[in-house]
């Protein structure tokens, strides 16, 4: 278990990354601190595939802050489409209107600043203030714990739970100074190599020094979950919310009954919605995108 700056680790992942990474917009150096964030923001728990049709086209329509906090939290959800746990777009509007009342409309760089953000957690704050304003900061995502448990601790993964205040200090001793690119290079070996199944060890940059394939990959013990969506509740939201997401105004509840069969579950999906801020149930008995 490493404590310490590790500087074969760092040249080697360095020298792997820049030759393999993959060209992703929110990457280029142009993009801002706003298209990172809203990328970071798209990508908790989407595939990067999915992100890439998205990204662009929401960026079109919001390039800043302010254009996306002058529109109804509704377009937001709306504008999400398919991306899958839409209360992201909630929390992506209302942190752009925090940004504009209380950044004048610039996305802050600094963690500390950023994790006072409607929807921004560690990860998101470190990610944000490293890849768009180069601070030194412990990026820490499933992809980059899974390397450093492998490569340093011997092991299959960082286990489960967030990451341990000791996690965060051996992870931030390892960046170097200046980080440059380091942050998002461990992420990217995570991402194309070190996978969570089947890794590419043989093209791995830092194979030598990993202690997880020394000691012959020896399994975490815990059994891989799959999240369950088909006939879920989370599968009738997403046909609730599409309905709603077609229409430009209100919805009546005799059109939302041809989404699902079930009343029973539909109506619990749907005050779910409500709940949640992603609908809303008008005066007269019909249902919305939030206003």
């Amino acid at each position: 278990m490493s404590d310490h700056f590790d500087s074969d680790f760092a040249d080697a992942v360095l020298g792997w990354y820049a030759g393999a990474a993959r060209s992703l917009p929110w990457r280029e150096p142009g993009c801002g601190a706003w298209g990172v964030m809203v990328s970071e923001f798209m990508l908790q728990q989407t595939p990067v595939a999915r992100v890439l049709a998205a990204w662009p086209h929401w960026l079109a329509r919001w390039p800043t802050p302010a254009a996306l906090a002058a529109e109804p939290a509704g377009e937001a959800v709306r504008a999400w489409g398919r991306l899958g746990y839409p209360r992201r777009a909630l929390r992506l509007h209302a942190a752009a209107v925090a940004i504009c009342t209380r950044h004048g409309g610039d996305v802050p760089l600094d963690p500390a600043l950023l994790r006072e953000l409607p929807g921004v957690g560690d990860y998101t704050a470190a990610a944000v203030a490293a890849f768009a304003g180069g601070a030194r900061v412990a990026v820490l995502d499933t992809n980059v714990r899974r390397v450093y448990a492998r490569v340093y601790d011997g092991v299959e993964d960082a286990g489960l739970g967030a990451p341990t205040v000791a996690e965060r200090a051996r992870a931030l001793a390892r960046v170097p100074d200046p980080p440059g690119d380091f942050s998002v290079a461990v992420m990217e070996l995570g991402a194309l190599v070190c996978t969570a199944r089947a890794p590419r060890c043989d093209s791995c940059p830092v194979a030598r020094s990993c202690r997880w394939l020394a000691a012959g990959q020896p399994p975490s013990g815990r059994a891989r979950r799959t999240q369950a969506y088909a006939g879920t509740d989370r599968e009738v939201r997403g046909r609730l919310l599409a309905v709603l997401r077609e229409r430009a105004g209100s919805v009546a509840a005799s059109e939302l009954d041809l989404a699902w069969p079930d009343a029973t579950q539909r109506r619990r999906a749907l005050a779910g919605l409500v709940a949640d801020g992603l609908a809303e149930h008008t005066n007269d008995g019909r249902y919305r995108l939030p206003a």
